[in-house]
């Protein structure tokens, strides 16, 4: 079935000859008019009874041409059917860990609704943006654990990281712990370009990793890390306690991140350190990590063209042979 949709014109400057259809449908019932004979007699009253409706009809055959010109034209123009394919080859595959602290700290509602939802709205949003390379997603806090292996299904990604949640894991902070067990998720990776994205609101207190340690395995095995600060300048209302309905209880207090840390590990790594105060940096900075991070793509389109001039030929000649054989038959005697 054809798609008219998908329908481009090879000559399309034969449409110019459109502009005569009309300039001869002026001549034929206009000047044509005034150059037949006419006969005038005193009354028509004898001619009543055997009046045909023919007559009337006859221009009916001029039209009929200017149907069959005008298919002709669009013929001339040559109409095509476009029938396009893609086929996509990633040359340089990225394979990429989020390792994301769930500590109870990322509750704080420094970032709205707080910090760990800002974050899964706007790793949601990456994640749509890479539909080319690989994602692995690691949880910690005073441990570490992998909620999802490095995958290409996208599906499963974002699942899991709408299902990140406060509370799975032991309380504490452990920065080496979170990196190193995305290094480890990393370490048996073909692909060209391995990436951590590092995301912590605090400082390091608990694990049996150092930072540094898990740092140097990162750069030994050529994997970029790029660490986010996430949390405002300031004071900033956190969890404490939960009340004896089994809600959480807020109070104000400093933050406190340890960007010397994130810094020396982003520059030893070849990465980059960002500081997200609110929700509109925190996209901003994945957006940024998108852009520094390009998978290349390369795109082959494949064209199928299907000729239609044909169509309107056949139309065309078939209009003709049926003016033609109208006006040597039912017209004949008006012609």
């Amino acid at each position: 079935m054809t798609n008219w949709s998908n329908i481009e014109f090879l000559n399309p400057g034969f449409f110019w000859l459109l502009l005569l259809i009309p300039l001869v449908a002026s001549w034929y019932f206009v000047v044509r008019k005034k150059s037949t004979a006419t006969l005038t007699i005193p009354s028509i009253k004898g001619f009543n009874a055997g009046q045909s409706l023919l007559p009337k009809l006859k221009p009916l055959l001029h039209v009929l041409k200017l149907i069959a010109f005008t298919l002709l034209i669009i013929a001339l123009a040559r109409p095509r059917n476009v029938a396009v394919s893609k086929k996509i080859k990633s040359n340089k595959g990225i394979d990429i860990v989020m390792a994301i602290d769930v500590s109870a700290s990322m509750l704080a509602r420094d970032l709205k609704p707080n910090r760990l939802e800002a974050l899964k709205k706007v790793a949601t949003e990456f994640v749509n943006k890479r539909p080319n390379d690989r994602i692995g997603i690691v949880v910690y806090a005073g441990e570490s654990f992998t909620q999802t292996p490095i995958t290409s299904d996208k599906g499963i990604v974002k699942r899991t990281i709408s299902e990140i949640k406060w509370g799975q894991l032991e309380g504490g902070t452990a920065i080496g712990m979170g990196l190193g067990s995305a290094v480890n998720r990393l370490k048996d990776s073909k692909a060209k370009s391995k990436v951590i994205i590092l995301l912590t609101d605090g400082v390091n207190n608990s694990g049996f990793i150092d930072p540094k340690t898990a740092t140097e395995l990162a750069k030994d095995l050529e994997i970029k890390v790029y660490t986010i600060g996430i949390g405002t300048n300031g004071m900033a209302d956190f969890p404490y306690s939960k009340n004896s309905l089994g809600q959480l209880q807020f109070r104000r207090q400093q933050v406190e991140i340890d960007e010397e840390l994130l810094k020396h590990i982003a520059v030893e790594t070849e990465g980059k350190y960002f500081r997200a105060t609110n929700n509109t940096k925190l996209k901003a900075i994945y957006n940024e990590i998108n852009k520094l991070e390009k998978t290349k793509i390369e795109e082959f389109k494949y064209y199928n063209y299907q000729e239609k001039y044909r169509l309107f030929v056949l139309i065309a000649l078939g209009l003709l042979v049926f003016e033609y054989t109208l006006k040597k038959t039912v017209f004949k005697s008006f012609i």
